[in-house]
């Protein structure tokens, strides 16, 4: 299974960072993952330029995709 991500944190000193790629996973005949394969790119930004405003937690659903936003 190949996934795409793109989340938003910041560091200790309050610097904020938009970490994004590819994974690829592979699982055993039991669903357990075996296999982890992670391409991730850690861009800083700017506060201002945070994409994803919303309490911890799963996105909502009516939130712009990965797509939408241009990632």
């Amino acid at each position: 299974m190949a996934v795409r991500f793109a989340y938003e944190w910041h560091d200790e000193a309050g610097a904020w960072f938009r970490s994004y790629g590819n994974e690829l996973w592979e699982f055993d005949e039991r669903g357990l993952m075996r296999r982890r394969i992670a391409s991730i790119n850690d861009a800083p930004i700017r506060e201002g330029e945070r994409k994803y405003h919303w309490p911890l937690g799963r996105r909502p659903d009516d939130h712009p995709s990965l797509s939408d936003l241009g990632f």
